[in-house]
C-alpha cells in the first residue's frame, strides 16, 4: 500500500548565488512562508517538472515536507532543511559573512 501524500514544497538551489529558494505559484522565493504548499500528488509532480526545466536559474530541486498546521509559519519537517537554509556552517562565508560583521 502506497503511503500518502503529505504536504510538501519544491525546494531548489539558485544557480548563481547559491542560496535555498522555493518555489512560489509566481516565481522562486528565498523565504519558506512564500513558498506554494502542494497537498496534491499530481499537481505536485507536474510543479517539480516545471522547476526541473529551469536549467538556467536552479540547480538540485526536489520536495521537501512540511508542517503546514501551524497558521503562524510551514515548519520544516527534518532539521537538514532547516540547517540548509541558514548557510554555510563556516561563518566566514556567503550571507552569514554580514551577521558577523563589526563596524
Amino acid at each position: 500500500m502506497p503511503k500518502p501524500f503529505t504536504p510538501k514544497v519544491v525546494t531548489a538551489n539558485d544557480l548563481l548565488i547559491g542560496d535555498v529558494i522555493y518555489q512560489t505559484i509566481s516565481g522562486w522565493s528565498r523565504n519558506l512562508n512564500d513558498a506554494e504548499v502542494l497537498t496534491d500528488e499530481a499537481h505536485a509532480d507536474l510543479r517539480k517538472i516545471e522547476a526541473t526545466q529551469q536549467i538556467n536559474e536552479v540547480v538540485g530541486v526536489y520536495f521537501m515536507d512540511i508542517d503546514a498546521s501551524s497558521a503562524d509559519a510551514l515548519q520544516t519537517k527534518h532539521f537538514r532543511e532547516a540547517f540548509r537554509a541558514k548557510g554555510p556552517s563556516n561563518y566566514a562565508h556567503g550571507k552569514q559573512t554580514a551577521q558577523t560583521e563589526v563596524s
